[in-house]
């Protein structure tokens, strides 16, 4: 049975990201953290994954994750070589993005995103371990993220590499993902929920008014506050989770809309930004404003009207990932209700669906996206050599 509640987050998640990306507003890192949203959905789905088939769940989760990864590439790699990309073995990183894949400078900004990837392959590959530690000292697993996450911030742990400390500002909301899946946040009373809520919510408030970044109070400039108000606000909307969201379809063009997003999230993810970039000269073009909010409006429009397509050409290869029959437009046949059977074939875990042994009905895959990130779009600089240079602005 589907948890929509779960798949309404998941669709507000891809829409804030698309629209920051588009606008740049920092207070949308505020109000709706995606990031941090999406990677705890998709720790979720991974536990119970992995609750279902063991060790084979890992094969699972990349089969569903890389064949959208391979569509872009297979667009922009000839296109980014034909324009000054120089091959070299590490072009292969298109394939299996454990670090960072090479780009062009144009490249570098119209797939920032890769990032989101990057992380969530090592959160995949961590999770079988995680899990295990997890169920048997939760707590001590659980800080232990965000310590490595303060001791980077504050200069015990130096780094130059983003994997360590994605580590920290990520795995940290994975790991509540678990405890989603295991039942602990929903056991949690709310006498011991709301104060932590609130303790988690005032410090990372406090570091964020205290340490802002080169745009404001954007969290993506500032990861031990993003990593702390983002672990209250799981815990909120999470932790709290209805058993069933049926409202979410009253609407039935809504709960559609909501249906493809989940269905398509990956494709919107990673063709969105290419979209934005493309756009961006279009504002000195006509003559708008960086912040004309006329034009501001006019280009989020254009950006989902052209993933849009896009998601109609090849959006079909997630369904083909998932095991699922590919459709052109996903959500024809009615949601799985209680009493129904699963369209889905046996041995795949549909988005929002229940493993056996859930305390809490529901889960959400990733999307993610990432995937999400900084106003990179607005304002693209050709200097840029890659995914690397402007991951901290591209989510």
């Amino acid at each position: 049975m589907r948890n929509r509640y779960l798949d309404l987050l998941r669709f507000l998640a891809i829409v804030r990201v698309v629209v920051y990306h588009v606008t740049g507003l920092a207070t949308l890192t505020l109000v709706f953290p995606a990031m941090s949203i999406m990677f705890a959905l998709a720790g979720s789905l991974m536990a119970a994954s992995l609750d279902r088939s063991g060790g084979s769940a890992l094969r699972r989760r990349l089969r569903r994750l890389l064949p959208s990864l391979w569509v872009v590439a297979v667009v922009f790699v000839p296109a980014m070589l034909l324009t000054g990309l120089v091959f070299t073995p590490r072009v292969l990183l298109w394939l299996f993005p454990i670090t960072d894949p090479p780009a062009n400078y144009w490249g570098g900004l119209a797939l920032s995103p890769i990032w989101y990837l990057r992380d969530y392959l090592w959160f995949v590959l961590a999770s079988p371990a995680a899990l295990w530690l997890f169920r048997r000292a939760p707590l001590p697993t659980l800080a232990a993220p965000y310590l490595l996450l303060v001791a980077i911030e504050v200069g015990i742990l130096p780094t130059t590499s983003a994997v360590p400390r994605d580590f920290g500002l990520y795995f940290g909301a994975w790991l509540l993902g678990f405890a989603h899946h295991d039942g602990m946040l929903r056991r949690l009373a709310d006498r011991v929920l709301v104060p932590v809520a609130v303790l988690l919510a005032g410090a990372g408030g406090a570091w964020i008014l205290s340490h802002p970044g080169p745009r404001g109070y954007d969290l993506n400039d500032i990861p031990l506050g993003n990593a702390l108000w983002s672990a209250a606000f799981i815990l909120v909307v999470i932790g709290r989770a209805p058993a069933a969201a049926a409202w979410v379809d009253r609407n039935r063009t809504f709960g559609r809309l909501v249906t493809i997003t989940n269905r398509r999230a990956l494709t919107v993810y990673l063709w969105h930004m290419p979209f934005v970039v493309a756009l961006t000269p279009l504002v000195g073009l006509v003559g708008w404003s960086p912040r004309d909010p006329w034009g501001l409006a006019i280009r989020v429009v254009l950006v989902f009207l052209l993933v849009g397509v896009v998601t109609l050409l090849v959006g079909w290869v997630e369904d083909v990932a998932a095991g699922r029959r590919p459709e052109l437009v996903p959500g024809g046949r009615p949601e799985q209700i209680p009493g129904r059977r699963s369209s889905s074939p046996p041995g795949t875990i549909s988005p929002g669906t229940i493993s056996p042994g859930t305390a809490l009905p529901g889960t959400a895959s990733p999307g993610t996206v990432s995937p999400d990130s900084g106003r990179v779009a607005a304002v693209p600089d050709p200097r840029v050599p890659g995914p690397g240079a402007v991951e901290a602005r591209a989510r």
